[in-house]
Order: structure tokens, then C-alpha cells, then sequence
């Protein structure tokens, strides 16, 4: 599930509350109780959109003892971990709070990636919930959602409804000129502060794990994967709330994608590196 249709179906259901109730308020007031719920459970939302199941140390030793050592050395409360069983690689942090969370990995992931490639792609996904990303993404969609309801508005509203929408024609276009350039703008917003926590991410589990071309391995290869593997595989590797590590195409448009040119993610990793290897 990708971030653009869920935030034009959050805004195709508040127009559709506004048509029924007449008055924005109420709308809004639904629109913000729904987010809330998306929010509170997002890592009970997330887990049974991958289909993952929750996992022990006799289920996954390896997996296990990688996210023991990683929240040792972050210092930080374990998230429950869950296994999805698709060929897909891919990773996702979701919850609350760390301590109301859970990190699933695919077996997609765990087969095609070494134990350093591994530790630092769950290190990212940890740095997620120690920045609340589940509540970053959650909220700041909600000005997109806004601006889509206020395009309503003009046709429901008192003084422009009805004969006063008819007689004053050029205000209402006006209008909505200014309320879709601040859907257009807060559309943008999202995306750039989606791509900020993507590199913030990457930063994080460089320092974390103290390697960053380990980070860099993993990205080529998910980059490849998504090249290899079929799209009918591909079950809804990302969640609304929080996109998880998966391929980044060399070629995507900066300002509307979600996540960063792969080739800028490891130009910055390899800066990283060569920062931390002079420092040693």
C-alpha cells in the first residue's frame, strides 16, 4: 500500500462525510478521530497488513539476537519481532512508542542479506521508533487531508452555496485556486519530510551499528531485488504510516517520491564512512 492513494481515499471519504453532514466540523473532527486510531494501533494495523506473525528466540535465533544487541546498544525497549513469509525483501518499524511496537522483517530480507547487512537495516527501522516516526506520518498528512475537504467546503458552505456560489463566481474559483495550491504544497511537504526521515534513518543506523557501507550493500541489493522479482509478489511491503526499507529506484523524481535516489543515499553513507574512518 503506497502513501499517495491512502491520502486520496482520507480525503475521498471526508469529501463524502461533508456531502452527508453538510458541515465541516464534524468532518473534521472524524477525519482527526480516525488518524488518532490509525496512530494508537499502527503496529497492530501494520503487522496484519504484512501478515506477519510474532516471533521468539527459538523461532529466529539469528533475528533475535541481532535486535537484543541493537536495543542493548541503543539503549532502548525491544519491539516485539515479526516474520512475514514473502519472497519480497523488505523491513517496517511500527507503533506508538518503542515499547508499543513491532518490527517485522520478510524471509525475503533475511535470505538475501549477510548478518552485517541485516543488523544495519533492522538499525534503521529502530531509529524510526526512536523518532516516532508512526506519529510524524501520521499527523502531518492530515494538512493534505484538510486542504481535500476544504475544496468542498465552497459548495456547502453558506455564503458561497446556492445562489450566493452563483452570483459571486469569480471569489469561489478564487477560492479554490488558493485551497489546491496549499493541497499542492502540503502534498509536497509530506513527501520531503518522508525522504528526511529516509536519510535520517540511514544516518542513524550508520552510527548504530558503526558501519555504514553495510547499509549501503543492503540498499544495493533491495534496489536489485526490486528489479528481479515479479510485481504480482509484491503484497503491500509499506504501511500508511510508516514506508519501510525497501528498493529505491536511481531514477525517481525527488520532489514526489516518498524515498530518496538510491545514488544520494549512498553518496551520504560513504561520506559517512570516510568521516568515521578519519575520526578513527
Amino acid at each position: 500500500m503506497t502513501v499517495a492513494p491512502l491520502r486520496l481515499r482520507h480525503a475521498a471519504f471526508g469529501a463524502a462525510l461533508l456531502v452527508l453532514l453538510g458541515s465541516w466540523p464534524p468532518v473534521l473532527a472524524i477525519t482527526a478521530a480516525l488518524l488518532g486510531v490509525q496512530y494508537w494501533f499502527s503496529d497492530r494495523i501494520a503487522l496484519s497488513a504484512m501478515h506477519g506473525t510474532q516471533v521468539g528466540p527459538e523461532e529466529e535465533p539469528r533475528l533475535y539476537a541481532i535486535l537484543t544487541r541493537l536495543c542493548a546498544q541503543a539503549d532502548m525497549p525491544k519491539p516485539a519481532l515479526a516474520v512475514a513469509n514473502t519472497r519480497v525483501p523488505g523491513a517496517y518499524a511500527a507503533g506508538r512508542t518503542p515499547s508499543h511496537a513491532v518490527l517485522c522483517v520478510t524471509s525475503g530480507l533475511t535470505n538475501q542479506l549477510t548478518d552485517d547487512e541485516l543488523e544495519a537495516v533492522l538499525a534503521r527501522e529502530l531509529s524510526r521508533l526512536a523518532h516516532h516516526d508512526t506519529l510524524v506520518l501520521t499527523t502531518t498528512p492530515f494538512i493534505a487531508v484538510l486542504a481535500g475537504l476544504l475544496i468542498r467546503v465552497p459548495f456547502h458552505s453558506a455564503p458561497l452555496g446556492g445562489h450566493g456560489w452563483q452570483t459571486n463566481p469569480a471569489f469561489g474559483a478564487e477560492l479554490i485556486a488558493i485551497v489546491l495550491s496549499v493541497y499542492a504544497l502540503a502534498f509536497l511537504l509530506v513527501r520531503a519530510i518522508s525522504r528526511h526521515r529516509e536519510l535520517a534513518a540511514d544516518h542513524d543506523s550508520a552510527i548504530l551499528t558503526g558501519q555504514p557501507s553495510s547499509l549501503a550493500h543492503a540498499l544495493a541489493k533491495l534496489d536489485a531485488a526490486g528489479t528481479t522479482i515479479p510485481t504480482t509478489d509484491l503484497r503491500a511491503p509499506t504501511t500508511p504510516d510508516t514506508p519501510a526499507t525497501t528498493p529505491a529506484s536511481r531514477h525517481n523524481h525527488s520532489l514526489i517520491s516518498t524515498h530518496p535516489n538510491l545514488r544520494t543515499r549512498l553518496n551520504r553513507l560513504a561520506t559517512l564512512t570516510n568521516a568515521l574512518e578519519n575520526r578513527a
